[in-house]
């Protein structure tokens, strides 16, 4: 079997996963029209993306912080207010 160019590696990895997770895993790439392992591989790179995403959020945030760029509660509160009752 060979590679297609530029496809990347494919390596294997065993994960336990409970009979329901199992289950449902089959059920979800069946109605997708997907193979159990073409469902995984989509599933763990949506999360890793995710992921991905709100540790850079996180990371933007501490870094408002430290620059002090932030609402006190008080502040919240106002904004709030103002919104909801225009």
């Amino acid at each position: 079997m060979t590679r297609r160019p530029g496809a990347p590696r494919l390596l294997l990895m065993e994960v336990p996963l409970t009979e329901d997770q199992i289950t449902q895993l089959a059920q979800v790439a069946k109605a997708k029209g997907r193979t159990t392992d073409e469902l995984a591989q989509e599933v763990l790179a949506r999360y890793l993306e995710e992921e991905a995403r709100f540790v850079e959020a996180v990371r933007l945030g501490e870094a408002q912080l430290e620059r002090g760029e932030y609402l006190s509660h008080e502040e919240v509160g106002q904004r709030i207010k103002r919104l909801s009752h225009p």
